[in-house]
């Protein structure tokens, strides 16, 4: 029997075509792991729900665009790759400027990663982006700036921050500002109003006689004079107003740019809106009045809680000489 040592085994040793066949199968295993890892990236590309995308800065050609770029923006990826003018044409035009305006600004910095604006999809639906950037320079001379971004449809988040922010701000009886809202609006156009030295007015409401209205027909009859008030005042006042609920019956308005004679004419038609109204209970009726206090911007005003002790004190004298009256003071 012929022994073959171990040296003689190694391929080294082997036929041409053993090897050749051994090198195409090695061949082979590569292209299948190859082909593994790029049907695993495609998949991933076509899971997340995000835009991957990249831009030739110097062409203003969009070089690649991701999967989710026709399920958020509603728009053929092949119309977007022939012409960048497709992304341009579907931004919000009230956000263009910025968009590109902070596109650009990566130029400078590196990465912009506090891009947020909108978009109007396939649908005619606006939508929100976070839109984050990045430069890949090229250190070869004559090589292109390429930009790369993930852009991430966020419409959901700023919904629930619109929704959140009206909670905070709204009372939700009644639909319009709360105290907190109302005083913080008030403040800055006090402000406004003292640096531009432009007229500035504020008035007080109450309705008369609230307790026997909740004590006679219930609360609920109650809360429904409430929501009344208020759509009568959103009705009665300018645009720019400030209207809110600051108390249990208690409204208040901002006048901006209103001086004394002005403010009254708005008061005046605000009252005759609500003598107008008119609610049932069962096989009653009955209508409901209102005192208001007026008040207006003085040089000697340091604050808006001083044209709110005014109008406040105005409203009572109101109450005091009869109800269903307005008094300046």
């Amino acid at each position: 029997m012929v022994h073959r040592n171990q040296q003689d085994s190694s391929p080294s040793q082997w036929p041409e075509a053993a090897q050749t066949l051994l090198a195409l199968m090695h061949a082979q295993g590569e292209v299948a792991r190859l082909s593994e890892r790029e049907q695993l990236f495609s998949t991933l590309l076509v899971s997340v729900n995000a835009v991957l995308w990249a831009f030739n800065w110097e062409t203003r050609q969009v070089l690649y665009v991701s999967p989710a770029y026709e399920r958020i923006f509603g728009r053929p990826a092949d119309l977007l790759l022939s012409d960048y003018n497709e992304w341009r044409d579907s931004i919000y035009p009230d956000d263009l400027e910025y968009a590109e305006r902070s596109l650009a600004d990566v130029l400078v910095k590196g990465a912009v990663e506090d891009r947020e604006y909108r978009i109007i999809d396939g649908d005619g639906q606006i939508r929100w982006l976070s839109d984050k950037c990045f430069i890949n320079r090229q250190t070869e001379p004559g090589q292109p700036v390429i930009i790369v971004g993930i852009a991430e449809d966020i419409t959901d988040k700023k919904q629930m921050e619109t929704e959140l922010q009206r909670l905070a701000t709204t009372d939700a009886l009644t639909q319009s500002s709360n105290r907190r809202h109302f005083f913080e609006g008030a403040r800055e156009e006090f402000e406004t109003a003292r640096q531009l030295g432009t007229p500035l007015s504020f008035l007080m409401l109450d309705i008369d006689d609230f307790k026997v209205i909740n004590d006679t027909y219930g609360h609920q009859e109650g809360d429904n004079v409430l929501q009344h008030i208020a759509e009568s005042g959103r009705a009665a006042l300018r645009r720019g107003d400030l209207f809110g609920r600051i108390g249990g019956e208690e409204f208040a308005a901002v006048l901006p740019g209103c001086p004394p004679d002005m403010a009254l004419q708005v008061a005046e038609r605000l009252q005759r809106e609500i003598q107008r109204l008119s609610f049932s209970h069962g096989e009653q009726t009955f209508g409901i009045t209102v005192s208001q206090g007026l008040t207006s911007l003085t040089a000697g005003d340091e604050n808006v809680e001083s044209l709110f002790a005014r109008a406040d004190a105005a409203m009572y004298q109101a109450k005091r000489e009869g109800k269903n009256r307005i008094i300046s003071g």
